[in-house]
């Protein structure tokens, strides 16, 4: 059933005051904040990727510390195994059979700081339970509960030891942003602040568990005119078919930018969607899913400017609102 605009009105509300509380630790990002909570909202998950010192972890934590649940932290390194990502069946003397122990990824937020460093037999751990929720052991499936997000991070730099992260791993983040360095003025705060070594611990928690469920409920209800789908699938077929793309846009990424941009609409306080909110998400959603030829890639092209390329050349729909 099509939301009112009342709901739309507290969304946009709800949303704003969870900006504003991961934003005391993560000063002058707001717009990567909104990217972040939009993943989570549409039950996704974000790959923060940009150079050493830039808060990257900071914004991870203080989201987690936002949400009144549970969250961990994984440090990936060349030597962690999946079952300390999963969990492990251990053999129970006193009870006669195995039990399960559950492993950091069964939390409501989950860091995972660095992953490029673990091994591909480890990052591989997570594909299950990114795109069903489930994580199976021993022919056994355990599901990790809703809400459920991971919060990646790697660095573009510092590839020593490092995995880059295969296709089929990237596909499953329904976003991909990088924070950069603040500005001067946001930066001569920090510094003046530069005492407060845990900005994020000083986070509390605004919002309950259901209460995110339920705010991911109304913007799986946010209305999309069929041109609007019409739009993104264009959009989409076309970076499949662009010169320099040896690899385009999948129908995950399809389906992943469908309800991102129920989400950033109703964060809006609209009720429906607009071409503009497509344009607004078409690089975080779609440019991670893109791989440049090896041609091109030498020559200095980036999956970004395939995205905007393909926004000039895509007509959007007349708008219509609902």
């Amino acid at each position: 059933m099509p939301i009112t605009n009342e709901q739309a009105t507290w969304f946009a509300e709800a949303f704003g005051k969870l900006v504003d509380n991961v934003d005391l630790a993560i000063v002058g990002k707001k717009h990567q904040i909104r990217l972040v909570l939009t993943a989570m909202l549409s039950e996704g998950h974000v790959l923060l990727e940009d150079v050493p010192g830039t808060g990257k972890t900071v914004l991870a934590k203080a989201l987690a510390n936002t949400l009144d649940g549970t969250h961990s932290r994984i440090q990936f390194t060349p030597d962690l195994l999946p079952s300390d990502v999963t969990g492990v069946t251990i053999y129970d003397q006193g009870k006669g059979g195995f039990e399960f122990h559950p492993g950091p990824i069964f939390a409501s937020v989950v860091l995972a700081d660095e992953i490029n460093r673990a091994s591909p037999k480890t990052q591989s751990a997570l594909l299950e339970v990114m795109e069903e929720g489930v994580v199976t052991i021993d022919g056994v499936g355990h599901s990790v509960g809703r809400p459920f997000m991971v919060i990646a991070t790697q660095n573009p730099v510092e590839q020593a030891g490092t995995y880059k992260l295969p296709e089929a791993q990237l596909d499953r983040f329904l976003i991909k942003t990088s924070l950069g360095y603040p500005d001067f003025e946001t930066s001569v705060a920090l510094m003046l602040d530069s005492a407060n070594r845990s900005r994020a611990s000083s986070i509390t928690p605004i919002i309950k568990s259901e209460s995110i469920v339920t705010m991911a409920g109304l913007a799986a209800d946010v209305f999309v005119d069929p041109t609007i789908m019409e739009y993104i699938l264009r959009l989409v077929i076309a970076t499949r078919s662009d010169k320099d793309v040896a690899l385009g846009v999948s129908m995950r990424g399809a389906l992943g930018m469908a309800r991102a941009v129920r989400t950033w609409a109703i964060a809006s306080g609209r009720s429906y969607v607009t071409p503009d909110d497509v344009r607004d998400l078409a690089i975080p959603v779609l440019a991670h899913r893109v791989i440049i030829d090896a041609e091109s890639d030498f020559a200095g092209v980036k999956a970004e400017d395939v995205i905007e390329r393909v926004l000039l050349d895509t007509a959007p729909p007349a708008y219509r609102a609902a």
